[in-house]
């Protein structure tokens, strides 16, 4: 086994991989760039170096500077997480040269799978089923679209060279066809490098099942089950389990048994997925191999109880697996969702910022989060926006997902916005609960999982958040008040506590609280944790309430008892005058509200925007496409450019028809946030 070994990775994963090495008395090597330094990983890992600035380009894909630090620190071996350098074979090839070993499969491997199309060809040769379609090398235009006719539509474009969801689209008529391939193809020559494509026949509702497999270095190869990944958005995985409800143990071992044949036929060693799509009929087909371990390994460690990281190790030092096929485990049911700073009612524009608050629940033997981040820490926007996996196991499928509903319910992130409301719906969707949702699901009811805030109130359930979080702040601006006056200079004066005594205050107080941009407005009586409170025409009594232990809420409203979680800002209840306000979060285990506490009164102001002449960058990007010119005429809603931020590429539209007065952005350039890229004449 190693002495040392240097994680070629940044984040969780790092944070992943330094936990198996500590565990196994294996010392790490961490490296970072200039937006790391204080990062989580670099604080974990033995020893940690510099290897250049923020951008993955002149940090974590510098094969040159990294192999550079391994040689420097006395690594004998590189473990390259996922992402980033994990799946590049020139890279293995140069570890290999360097006298080191590469934590992954050997490069001529990875080589026969980083064309989409090649692998699609190998698998066939083998005997692995696969979908019918284009994977040619003439790619003119003329000829895919002749090709995409004939394999008939629907059907995937997809990038022959890439992963992770990017380069690929779904046409479902021929006229849609070039524009289509198009886009497709700059997504990914941006993203790697190639813009070959190939064509696949679309399966309409599949579902996403890989299979985990392993092999060494002595001939043997094996499949540790399945993880069905069915619940996607963009084709990004957003839920992933195991084992997959929808698979017979029959289709079970026919797929298990394909994932070898698949990993046998390229000479597999280390861990790899095999990715299969699966129709309603049960038929399934090869997608890919990913030559690396995948983001959601933690599942099929919880199911089998073994350290896929460990595995790993123990390969690439040389020796044989650990266990043999018919002694893998299957125990309980495990589920990962993926917790991250985006904005799911503003079409999950990826956030950043700093983690002013960040609670998760406490770990143990059903519970486990895999993060890179901490309270205090900041989200870039160099890299992925991922805060953390939230992982759970229980006995069964149903135990499982109310163990996950339970530790969503504990979660709460302050700073950038965050996807926690999305998941806590998609797990009590139906389509979820019952086990059927497929991979374009998502996407075809994404109305169901995204509800911009605008519900509270308008139910029992959403009323009775709203009251709670009104008591919450009546109940802490009243020890505020007694804070005061327990400092000034006559405590016992009536016009320093916040009782039914001082006109205006406890006799009647008037609350204000944005949620997104609605605003709500409540006006209460009394004190002490008894109120009448009026919201939308209706009066309420609230009687009793407490908070408890700091992050609970009990209270009776009109007559029945309820319970609250409660997250409310360390800072004082009393409004700014600036008009920024404390942050109220209440859940009552099924349900959250998330408000914005403000001044009850305030004068209007103007809208930065205003006139809406000006295209602004919602976030720092990349411009990778600019379709306007000044002078030219364009209609409202017309898209004038398109960035591309945290793997993603975001395109921006015209607010209004006019006239384009200027452009002040061209390919290539990086923006901030709030950049004025295009101008209309006024």
């Amino acid at each position: 086994m190693f002495d040392k070994i240097l994680i070629a990775n940044r984040g969780e994963i790092a944070c992943r991989v330094i936990r198996t090495c500590r565990r196994l008395g294996i010392a790490t090597v961490a490296v970072y760039s200039q937006a790391d330094a204080d990062a989580q990983h670099v604080r974990l890992a033995d020893e940690a170096w510099p290897i250049g600035g923020p951008r993955p380009a002149e940090s974590y894909l510098r094969g040159d500077a990294i192999l550079e630090v391994a040689l420097k620190s006395g690594a004998q071996a590189i473990h390259p997480g996922y992402g980033f350098l994990s799946e590049n074979a020139d890279f293995a090839d140069a570890v290999e040269a360097a006298g080191l070993a590469f934590i992954g499969p050997r490069a001529a491997s990875m080589r026969k799978m980083g064309s989409k199309a090649g692998a699609k060809e190998l698998m066939q040769a083998a005997g692995v089923p696969v979908v019918p379609g284009y994977t040619g090398e003439d790619q003119s235009p003329d000829v895919l679209q002749r090709e995409a006719d004939a394999i008939g539509y629907p059907l995937m474009i997809k990038a022959a060279h890439g992963g992770g969801g990017k380069g690929m689209r779904i046409v479902r008529n021929s006229a849609e066809f070039g524009a289509n391939l198009e886009s497709c193809q700059r997504e990914a020559r941006n993203a790697f490098g190639r813009d070959r494509v190939l064509l696949e026949r679309y399966v309409e509702r599949p579902r996403h099942i890989e299979i985990q497999v392993f092999g060494d270095s002595h001939g043997h190869a094996i499949h540790l089950n399945e993880r069905e990944c069915s619940a996607q958005r963009r084709y990004q995985k957003v839920l992933e389990e195991s084992p997959s409800p929808f698979l017979t143990a029959q289709l079970r071992d026919a797929m298990g048994a394909a994932a070898v044949m698949a990993a046998r036929a390229i000479d597999y060693i280390n861990a790899g997925t095999v990715e299969f799509i699966v129709g309603q009929d049960g038929d399934f087909y090869f997608m890919e191999i990913n030559t690396r371990l995948q983001v959601e390994h933690p599942v099929t460690e919880f199911v089998t109880g073994l350290d896929l990281v460990e595995w790993q190790l123990r390969v690439a030092a040389g020796e044989a697996l650990p266990l043999a096929q018919d002694q893998i485990a299957q125990q309980g049911h495990a589920i990962e969702v993926r917790l991250y700073a985006e904005d799911p009612d503003a079409g999950f524009l990826p956030g950043s910022g700093r983690l002013e608050r960040l609670r998760l629940p406490a770990t143990d033997a059903h519970v486990r989060i895999d993060s890179g981040v901490i309270e205090g820490d900041t989200v870039t926007i160099f890299y992925d926006p991922m805060i953390a996996k939230l992982i759970v196991h229980d006995s069964d499928r149903p135990a499982a997902l109310a163990r996950l509903r339970a530790a969503l319910a504990q979660c709460d992130i302050a700073g950038p916005k965050s996807n926690i409301e999305f998941l806590e719906r998609l797990v009590r969707h139906p389509a979820v609960v019952e086990g059927r949702i497929d991979t374009g699901y998502l996407d075809r009811h994404l109305d169901e999982f995204v509800q911009p805030g605008s519900d509270a109130g308008n139910d029992d359930t959403g009323q009775d958040l709203l009251l709670a979080a009104a008591t919450a702040q009546l109940l802490a601006q009243e020890r505020s008040s007694l804070e005061r006056a327990g400092v000034s200079a006559d405590p016992s004066s009536p016009w320093a506590i916040a009782d039914g005594w001082r006109l205006g205050h406890g006799s009647r107080r008037s609350l204000a609280f944005l949620q997104g941009e609605r605003r709500l407005e409540l006006h209460a009586q009394g004190s002490n944790g008894s109120y009448r409170i009026e919201h939308a025409d209706r009066i309420h009594t609230v009687e009793g309430a407490r908070s408890e232990a700091g992050d609970a809420l009990s209270l009776r409203i009109d007559g029945r008892g309820r319970r609250f979680t409660l997250a409310m800002d360390a800072a004082s209840a009393d409004m700014p005058r600036d008009g920024g306000g404390q942050r109220i979060v209440v859940h009552d285990g099924g349900r959250r509200l998330r408000l914005q506490a403000v001044p009850m009164y305030r004068p209007e102001r103007s809208s930065a925007v205003g006139t809406g002449n000006r295209l602004l960058a919602p976030m720092p990007g990349r411009v990778v496409l600019v379709k306007a010119a000044p002078g030219d005429e364009v209609e409202a809603g017309q898209e004038l450019m398109v960035i591309e931020a945290m793997k993603m590429e975001l395109s921006l539209k015209a607010p209004r028809a006019g006239t384009v007065a200027e452009v002040r952005a061209a390919i290539g350039d990086f923006v901030e946030a709030d950049a004025v890229l295009v101008a209309l004449a006024s």
